[in-house]
């Protein structure tokens, strides 16, 4: 029995059965969705406290006592020479007999010399560049310290980062600590802490944790208590 009323009654039916499970469908999906969130840690919680990034302009390397500049005067070739940096930190070159050199950048070391040689030379050019480097007194290298297969300072270059130095000094021993590691930082307002994950990135190959480091900046990794 039943004729094309019945047919449409049930089609309605179903009709209505089906959009009442789509229904179910989005609203099980949406509850999942915002159980996710909830549950899911906030960006300050997934990321750890990272050292912030170096600014250009503190990438530039200060001389140390120890390092050895070549300061060029253009045209001027009696007045050019290579001079060690003295342990008080000042340089001696022709007509300039005491000038600090450490804590500066070789440009603004040259910006000096020209400053003082424009009372014997017209309009006088020069550059300062640094042949070699000090490296245990160096001011600008990054100690590594702690819970480290060869515990060394390392020379500061642009672009170095935490991975550069563990590369450097052989890695973390079977006793570190790694993701306890520390990065000691002199800032403006004194000396910052902040905390490297080298576990994770040595071992783990996280690239996340990898991070850009200063000159002078401090690597500190302590030892597992078990």
């Amino acid at each position: 029995m039943g004729g094309p009323y019945c047919r449409h009654v049930r089609g309605a039916g179903e009709s209505a059965r089906g959009q009442r499970r789509q229904a179910r469908r989005i609203f099980a999906i949406a509850i999942v969705a915002a159980l996710a969130l909830a549950l899911a840690p906030s960006a300050a919680q997934a990321e750890p406290n990272r050292p912030p990034e170096p600014k250009p302009e503190a990438l530039d390397y200060l001389i140390s006592p120890g390092d050895v500049l070549q300061v060029f005067v253009w045209k001027n070739p009696e007045l050019s020479s290579e001079v060690p940096v003295r342990p008080d930190g000042r340089i001696t070159t022709p007509l300039v007999p005491d000038m600090q050199a450490q804590g500066r950048t070789p440009t603004d070391l040259a910006a000096d010399l020209q400053r003082a040689l424009s009372e014997f030379v017209r309009d006088p050019v020069v550059t300062v560049s640094v042949k070699s480097f000090a490296t245990a007194e160096n001011d600008s290298a990054i100690r590594v310290i702690g819970a480290v297969v060869k515990p060394m300072s390392v020379p500061y270059r642009a672009g170095l980062t935490a991975l550069d130095v563990m590369i450097e000094t052989g890695g973390l021993t079977p006793e570190a600590n790694g993701n306890g590691a520390k990065l000691i930082r002199l800032e403006k307002d004194g000396y910052k802490t902040y905390p490297l994950r080298l576990k994770n990135l040595i071992r783990r190959g996280d690239a996340g944790a990898n991070v850009r480091l200063m000159p002078g900046d401090i690597i500190q990794i302590p030892e597992s208590f078990f």
